[in-house]
Parts: C-alpha cells; sequence; structure tokens
C-alpha cells in the first residue's frame, strides 16, 4: 500500500486506515467503470459489424433469388 498523504493548511498529515480504504475503495470503483466502458464500446464496435454483415448477407440473397442491383437498392438502400 502507497503512504498516502492529505495537506491541511499547507502541511502534510497521513490518510487514516479510514480514508485509505475509502480511497482504496474509489480506486477500485474507477477501473471497473473503465473497464464497463471499454466493453460497452466493444460491443458497439461487434454490433455495428454484425448489422453491417447481415445487411450485405440480405442483400446477397435478393440478389440469388434473382433480384436485379436496382430492385434490391429500392428495397433496401443498398
Amino acid at each position: 500500500m502507497t503512504n498516502r498523504t492529505k495537506q491541511i493548511n499547507g502541511v502534510e498529515y497521513p490518510l487514516t486506515e479510514q480514508e485509505n480504504t475509502i480511497r482504496d475503495a474509489e480506486e477500485a470503483q474507477a477501473l471497473i467503470d473503465k473497464q464497463t466502458e471499454e466493453q460497452v464500446k466493444a460491443q458497439a464496435l461487434i454490433d455495428k459489424q454484425t448489422e453491417a454483415t447481415k445487411k450485405a448477407s440480405g442483400k446477397q440473397k435478393l440478389l440469388d433469388l434473382g433480384l436485379s442491383e436496382e430492385e434490391v437498392k429500392a428495397l433496401i438502400g443498398v
């Protein structure tokens, strides 16, 4: 554990055990928040890629059914 200090009126004092415990909890929560944010961003990217893949697959299936590019574009805008 790091020797944490606080300043009061320009004088440095060591943090109490309770203050250290609170600070440890705050740092742990900050780490959890950062990891959660990174996971949300990663999932958003995966979702975007999945949507693009499904759209491309749907377009190809319509083309395979015999629709022209113009017809597919009119239907789904791709």
